[in-house]
């Protein structure tokens, strides 16, 4: 059966960065939508910024959300749909969050029934607001919200599994409130895959929402460790692809790859557009997967002061819109996926590595996934050797309609892989 994923951008606008909220033009966003269109894309993922939308606790304000809805439409008639995130959040190493959860109102954005109350209203609203709109996919409720949970962030709002469980569905039903039946889903960065210790778990990950979302950065000690060529480089978001189903309980959960990109000076710039094609093909080798979203639409302002470096060239076209060697290989990998015929879906794979973090409801010894992780080492040999592991729970390992469900006829142990 032939089937073509989704390809899109996150979309980074050129002027003035996510801060165009406080000096929307819409005519600069139509300029930049019109430069992702010729790539052929079919989606975006746009970033309101939390604290210009919900500057008080009780106040949503209409004039940010009727904009939103104008960027929406704008997309639409350039034949993009879009997904948009509610609680920004962080983005590209800066926090923005209200001023009702900081200095003289601390309250843990989490737990705190208040400031929970406001959140869930603040995703409603918005969701309700786009719930008309053709070309809407669905909300995220944030990009990588996880990160204020603990450390590394300087000030973490610190929960435990349990209450990042209930925040989170608390979230989704609000979501869902809003517009029914849409895609609505979460995304956490890789603590939630790699650190033991972390109240965001995979099974958070894989079980809660409409799709199962991963963002892959190689900056996270796999570039470091095997090179910007390396497979395991290349790999990565397939591994996370592929780690992820490990703990959906719907064998065919679609996956989305959400976030991805070439993070110099790990990636070179000379080599991005060769690790954006082995990337994409890695990753649409891996059954039930949804979309492949690029990070990012265009390069930031370096105009803009105190961005780490490497976030600065990560878009397809640069600030001004001239298209990069990166964006010619997905414009080129569009074309050829969706030409009729030209792709099949991929087969399932057939054999299975076997993986113990603990406990499944918090896999408490996932840092054995990590980069470096011998599970992880594991699974990269296999693949650089030719193979196509999937992942089983060691809990599972011995459930043959589980296994079958799966299309997977054989298990290995890691102690066999070495």
């Amino acid at each position: 059966m032939a089937v073509t994923p989704r390809f899109g951008v996150n979309y980074t606008p050129t002027r003035g960065w996510f801060h165009h909220w406080l000096d929307f033009d819409l005519d600069d966003i139509r300029a930049d939508l019109d430069s992702i269109a010729v790539l052929g894309l079919d989606h975006i993922r746009v970033f309101p910024l939390w604290p210009v939308f919900q500057p008080n606790r009780t106040l949503i304000r209409p004039r940010a959300v009727e904009q939103l809805l104008q960027l929406v439409d704008a997309a639409g008639e350039r034949g993009l749909d879009v997904n948009v995130d509610g609680l920004q959040g962080h983005l590209s190493s800066f926090d923005f969050v209200p001023s009702w959860t900081t200095t003289w109102h601390r309250r843990n954005i989490f737990t705190d029934p208040g400031v929970v109350e406001a959140q869930a209203a603040y995703l409603r609203v918005l969701a309700a607001a786009l719930a008309d709109r053709p070309n809407f996919l669905g909300m995220t409720v944030g990009n990588e919200i996880n990160q204020f949970s603990g450390a590394p962030h300087p000030d973490p709002d610190l929960i435990d599994t349990g209450q990042a469980g209930r925040w989170l569905e608390r979230m989704l039903e609000a979501c869902e409130k809003g517009a029914p039946g849409r895609m609505h889903l979460h995304a956490s960065y890789d603590a939630a895959w790699f650190d033991g210790t972390h109240p965001f778990t995979p099974a958070h990950s894989a079980r809660l929402g409409a799709a199962t979302a991963v963002h892959s950065w190689v900056f996270n000690g796999t570039a470091q460790r095997h090179g910007h060529g390396g497979r395991a480089t290349q790999l990565h978001a397939a591994y996370l692809v592929e780690l992820s189903k490990a703990w959906a309980e719907d064998p065919a959960r679609p996956v989305w790859l959400q976030e991805v990109g070439a993070p110099a000076p790990h990636v070179p710039p000379e080599h991005a557009a060769a690790f954006t094609e082995a990337t994409v093909a890695g990753a649409l080798d891996c059954p039930d997967v949804w979309g492949v979203t690029w990070w990012c639409s265009h390069d930031v302002d370096r105009s803009l002061a105190d961005f780490p470096e490497l976030e600065y060239g990560l878009g397809l076209f640069t600030n001004d819109r001239r298209i990069k060697p990166a964006g010619e290989v997905m414009s080129r990998l569009v074309r050829e996926w969706r030409e009729e015929g030209a792709h099949e879906a991929p087969a399932a794979r057939g054999v299975g590595l076997v993986l113990d973090a603990g406990d499944p409801e918090r896999a408490p010894r996932r840092e054995v996934c990590a980069p470096g992780g011998e599970f992880f080492e594991a699974w990269m040999r296999v693949a650089s050797l030719g193979g196509r592991p999937a992942v089983v729970l060691g809990e599972l390992a011995g459930d043959a309609a589980y296994l079958g469900a799966r299309g997977i006829g054989e298990v290995l142990a890691v102690d066999q892989v070495r």
